[in-house]
């Protein structure tokens, strides 16, 4: 440093201790009793801006405001580097400053220093800086096997401390599920899977929400099935519905021989959790007891259905049966309690 750049740097020190001299607003030292007063505080949210006013009459020979230790205005004289920080042009007897676009670091006391007839006075006004609340980190998706445990994690900042809370969205329905910034579930079931919401808030700003998407695989569940009776000639189609994670895949069987799609005119069409065995031709050799089976990754499971002729009915009606039919009817009577079930 050069012996211009150091005598600068001194008369510099030198105007700043000056000021606070005059002032007496030192660094960490309360100003004495009957010589300054607390303004009430004044709260902004961040990225907002902030009005720091100041009252005088027309007796003050010299004027200031500081921030902690820094000058950020003589007179009308700019001392700060913050191009955020400005004068207003108010009334006669009021010395205010605007903090524009307001951030943490802002808060803090800010000390208006008036010299009136000599008798130095200042005004203190401490300024507090309110932050939205706002998700920071959350769980990502989860995929899990029936029976697993799950944790789910949501981080949020804010000033005032934020609260969270976990809301679970089904097709059932809403509920809030607990408060804090975790969720832990333990055995989980299928009847939890669902989106979980992390809602985060401290009435500043409107809430802030992230979404975790929990999955829970299980195998299939075949949870209806309907036989049909059809007569000879005639369009017939049996039908099953299985609830699996991941979706189930089917295979239809008649005693043990598989059914192919497109055999024999008979057709199998698959949509989602429905698989429909359709028959355009129904003949004598058709009726009989078939078995819909339902596979994921995670097991299988079957259901018997029957197809049957409008006759067999008929005669069941009657009470005139062949012990065939006495069988095949008694086939038919156990299928339809178990689907009633259903």
């Amino acid at each position: 440093m050069g012996i211009t750049g150091y005598f600068e740097l001194q008369w510099k020190c030198l105007v700043v201790v000056a000021l606070r001299l005059l002032f007496l607003v030192p660094a960490g030292v309360p100003a004495r009793s009957g010589d300054s007063y607390l303004k009430d505080n004044i709260t902004v949210r961040q990225g907002d801006s902030a009005v720091l006013k100041c009252s005088m009459d027309n007796k003050v020979s010299r004027v200031a405001w500081l921030n902690r230790t820094t000058i950020l205005f003589t007179g009308n004289e700019k001392w700060s580097l913050d191009p955020r920080v400005v004068l207003l042009n108010t009334a006669v007897n009021e010395y205010s400053i605007k903090i524009l676009n307001v951030n943490l670091y802002d808060e803090g006391p800010y000390v208006c220093s008036i010299l009136t007839n000599k008798k130095p006075e200042s005004t203190k006004v401490h300024l507090i800086v309110q932050v939205p609340a706002r998700i920071v980190n959350v769980s990502t998706d989860v995929s899990v096997n029936e029976g697993s445990n799950v944790s789910l994690m949501c981080l949020a900042i804010g000033r005032p401390e934020p609260s969270i809370l976990w809301k679970f969205r089904s097709s059932k329905g809403n509920r809030i599920v607990t408060e804090g910034e975790y969720v832990e579930m333990t055995g989980i079931t299928k009847d939890m899977s669902g989106s979980y919401d992390c809602i985060t808030s401290n009435d500043i700003s409107p809430p802030d929400v992230r979404t975790v998407q929990v999955t829970v695989n299980y195998p299939p569940v075949i949870s209806r099935a309907r036989s049909t009776g059809t007569a000879v000639g005639q369009k017939g189609v049996l039908w099953c519905e299985a609830s699996a994670v991941p979706l189930a895949d089917f295979q239809w069987f008649k005693g043990e021989r598989r059914i192919l799609n497109g055999f024999n005119g008979v057709k199998i069409e698959n949509k989602g959790k429905q698989s429909m065995l359709t028959f355009f031709n129904v003949s004598e050799e058709d009726y009989g007891n078939y078995t819909c089976v339902a596979i994921n990754t995670l097991g299988i499971t079957n259901a018997s259905i029957i197809l049957y002729g409008p006759g067999a009915i008929h005669d069941v009606n009657n009470a005139a049966l062949s012990p065939t039919c006495s069988l095949l009817l008694l086939t038919l009577l156990l299928t339809l309690s178990l689907l009633s079930k259903f």
